[in-house]
Protein backbone atom coordinates (compact mmCIF):
# COMPACT_ATOMS: atom_id res chain seq x y z
CA UNK A 1 0.00 0.00 0.00
CA UNK A 2 2.82 2.21 0.89
CA UNK A 3 4.66 1.57 -2.42
CA UNK A 4 0.73 2.81 -4.39
CA UNK A 5 0.18 5.64 -2.11
CA UNK A 6 4.53 6.86 -3.38
CA UNK A 7 3.22 6.04 -7.16
CA UNK A 8 0.36 8.54 -6.58
CA UNK A 9 2.74 11.24 -4.91
CA UNK A 10 5.36 10.79 -7.59
CA UNK A 11 2.94 11.00 -10.60
CA UNK A 12 3.97 13.89 -13.55
CA UNK A 13 1.04 14.03 -14.59
CA UNK A 14 0.04 17.63 -13.99
CA UNK A 15 -2.64 18.55 -11.17
CA UNK A 16 -6.13 18.91 -12.54
CA UNK A 17 -5.18 18.48 -16.79
CA UNK A 18 -8.30 19.26 -18.62
CA UNK A 19 -10.33 20.49 -15.84
CA UNK A 20 -11.01 23.45 -13.08
CA UNK A 21 -11.60 20.74 -10.37
CA UNK A 22 -9.88 20.56 -7.10
CA UNK A 23 -6.18 20.04 -7.77
CA UNK A 24 -5.07 22.03 -11.02
CA UNK A 25 -6.89 23.25 -14.19
CA UNK A 26 -6.87 27.45 -14.27
CA UNK A 27 -4.55 28.07 -11.65
CA UNK A 28 -1.88 25.78 -13.14
CA UNK A 29 0.79 28.43 -14.73
CA UNK A 30 0.26 30.87 -11.27
CA UNK A 31 0.37 27.71 -8.68
CA UNK A 32 4.18 26.10 -11.18
CA UNK A 33 4.44 22.65 -11.88
CA UNK A 34 5.39 19.45 -10.66
CA UNK A 35 9.05 19.11 -10.04
CA UNK A 36 12.14 16.88 -10.28
CA UNK A 37 13.11 15.18 -7.34
CA UNK A 38 16.37 15.12 -8.47
CA UNK A 39 16.85 19.49 -8.80
CA UNK A 40 15.23 19.96 -5.63
CA UNK A 41 16.59 23.10 -3.46
CA UNK A 42 15.86 22.08 -0.63
CA UNK A 43 13.25 18.86 1.22
CA UNK A 44 10.39 20.40 3.79
CA UNK A 45 9.05 17.45 5.70
CA UNK A 46 5.18 18.10 6.63
CA UNK A 47 2.97 15.91 9.35
CA UNK A 48 -0.40 15.35 9.10
CA UNK A 49 -2.31 15.11 12.38
CA UNK A 50 -5.86 15.58 13.05
CA UNK A 51 -6.62 18.71 11.72
CA UNK A 52 -3.41 19.73 11.81
CA UNK A 53 -0.61 20.18 9.85
CA UNK A 54 2.98 20.60 11.03
CA UNK A 55 4.34 22.84 10.00
CA UNK A 56 1.14 25.16 9.30
CA UNK A 57 3.15 27.81 7.36
CA UNK A 58 6.47 27.16 4.57
CA UNK A 59 7.76 30.30 2.51
CA UNK A 60 8.75 29.78 -0.70
CA UNK A 61 10.50 31.42 -3.36
CA UNK A 62 9.36 31.80 -6.94
CA UNK A 63 10.94 29.13 -9.29
CA UNK A 64 12.01 27.26 -6.43
CA UNK A 65 11.72 23.19 -6.26
CA UNK A 66 10.87 21.85 -3.05
CA UNK A 67 10.24 18.50 -2.06
CA UNK A 68 7.68 17.45 0.45
CA UNK A 69 8.43 14.71 2.66
CA UNK A 70 4.42 14.15 4.27
CA UNK A 71 3.75 11.52 6.88
CA UNK A 72 0.21 11.02 8.10
CA UNK A 73 1.27 10.59 12.13
CA UNK A 74 -3.02 10.53 12.46
CA UNK A 75 -5.55 8.36 12.95
CA UNK A 76 -7.28 9.32 9.70
CA UNK A 77 -7.06 9.34 5.84
CA UNK A 78 -5.56 12.63 5.23
CA UNK A 79 -4.42 14.92 2.47
CA UNK A 80 -1.51 17.39 1.57
CA UNK A 81 -2.88 19.55 -1.44
CA UNK A 82 -1.29 22.24 -2.77
CA UNK A 83 -3.23 24.81 -4.09
CA UNK A 84 -6.35 27.84 -3.76
CA UNK A 85 -9.18 28.29 -1.97
CA UNK A 86 -11.03 28.05 -5.59
CA UNK A 87 -9.57 24.69 -6.05
CA UNK A 88 -10.40 23.48 -2.94
CA UNK A 89 -13.94 24.10 -3.14
CA UNK A 90 -14.22 23.26 -6.69
CA UNK A 91 -12.94 19.87 -5.52
CA UNK A 92 -15.52 19.51 -2.53
CA UNK A 93 -17.73 16.89 -4.43
CA UNK A 94 -15.69 14.42 -5.42
CA UNK A 95 -13.94 14.12 -2.22
CA UNK A 96 -17.53 13.44 -0.98
CA UNK A 97 -18.04 10.59 -3.88
CA UNK A 98 -14.81 9.09 -2.46
CA UNK A 99 -16.64 8.87 1.06
CA UNK A 100 -20.13 7.95 0.28
CA UNK A 101 -19.13 5.31 -2.42
CA UNK A 102 -16.58 3.62 -0.11
CA UNK A 103 -13.09 4.75 -2.27
CA UNK A 104 -12.29 6.08 1.19
CA UNK A 105 -13.20 5.67 4.51
CA UNK A 106 -12.13 7.55 7.78
CA UNK A 107 -8.98 5.18 8.15
CA UNK A 108 -8.17 3.66 4.48
CA UNK A 109 -7.95 4.22 1.09
CA UNK A 110 -9.40 1.78 -1.58
CA UNK A 111 -7.43 2.43 -4.67
CA UNK A 112 -9.56 -0.59 -6.57
CA UNK A 113 -12.36 1.54 -6.46
CA UNK A 114 -10.86 4.37 -6.88
CA UNK A 115 -9.24 2.58 -10.38
CA UNK A 116 -12.43 1.68 -11.55
CA UNK A 117 -14.09 4.86 -10.54
CA UNK A 118 -11.51 7.01 -13.17
CA UNK A 119 -10.41 8.94 -9.88
CA UNK A 120 -7.14 8.12 -9.19
CA UNK A 121 -6.44 10.97 -7.27
CA UNK A 122 -2.71 11.06 -8.44
CA UNK A 123 -2.46 14.56 -9.09
CA UNK A 124 1.18 15.82 -8.82
CA UNK A 125 0.35 18.69 -6.34
CA UNK A 126 -1.41 16.47 -4.23
CA UNK A 127 -1.19 13.08 -1.66
CA UNK A 128 -3.39 11.13 0.03
CA UNK A 129 -2.14 8.84 3.00
CA UNK A 130 -3.79 6.41 4.78
CA UNK A 131 -2.55 6.42 8.58
CA UNK A 132 1.00 5.96 9.13
CA UNK A 133 2.07 6.36 5.41
CA UNK A 134 4.33 8.69 4.47
CA UNK A 135 5.03 9.73 0.64
CA UNK A 136 6.48 12.47 -1.35
CA UNK A 137 5.56 15.36 -3.10
CA UNK A 138 8.32 17.70 -5.30
CA UNK A 139 6.97 20.84 -6.60
CA UNK A 140 8.14 23.57 -8.86
CA UNK A 141 6.94 26.55 -7.49
CA UNK A 142 5.44 29.44 -10.05
CA UNK A 143 4.73 33.26 -9.84
CA UNK A 144 4.14 34.77 -6.25
CA UNK A 145 0.07 33.82 -5.86
CA UNK A 146 -2.43 33.05 -3.19
CA UNK A 147 -1.96 29.66 -2.26
CA UNK A 148 -1.51 26.98 0.51
CA UNK A 149 -1.79 23.60 0.93
CA UNK A 150 -5.36 21.81 2.75
CA UNK A 151 -6.73 18.44 3.46
CA UNK A 152 -9.80 18.45 1.22
CA UNK A 153 -10.90 14.97 2.72
CA UNK A 154 -15.05 16.04 4.28
CA UNK A 155 -15.19 18.26 7.05
CA UNK A 156 -11.01 18.21 7.55
CA UNK A 157 -10.23 21.43 5.62
CA UNK A 158 -13.37 23.54 7.31
CA UNK A 159 -12.08 22.20 10.83
CA UNK A 160 -9.01 24.32 9.82
CA UNK A 161 -6.69 21.82 8.17
CA UNK A 162 -5.05 24.03 5.92
CA UNK A 163 -1.97 25.71 5.96
CA UNK A 164 -0.16 28.86 4.42
CA UNK A 165 2.48 29.22 1.81
CA UNK A 166 3.98 32.20 1.99
CA UNK A 167 6.35 34.18 -0.76
CA UNK A 168 9.97 35.38 0.32
CA UNK A 169 12.43 36.86 -2.23
CA UNK A 170 15.48 34.99 -3.16
CA UNK A 171 18.29 36.19 -0.89
CA UNK A 172 21.95 36.45 -2.65
CA UNK A 173 24.79 35.23 -0.55
CA UNK A 174 26.93 38.15 0.79
CA UNK A 175 30.29 38.28 -0.93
Amino acid sequence: MASVAFALATSTAFAGAGHDGGHGGGHAAMMGQSGNPAKADRVIEVSMTEMAFEPSNIQAMEGETITFVVSNDGEFVHEFNLGTERMWQGHIDEMKKMMETGMMTVDEVNHDKMMQAGMMHDDANSVLLEPGQTAKVTWTFGKKTEMGFACNVPGHRESGMVGDITFVKRVLPSS
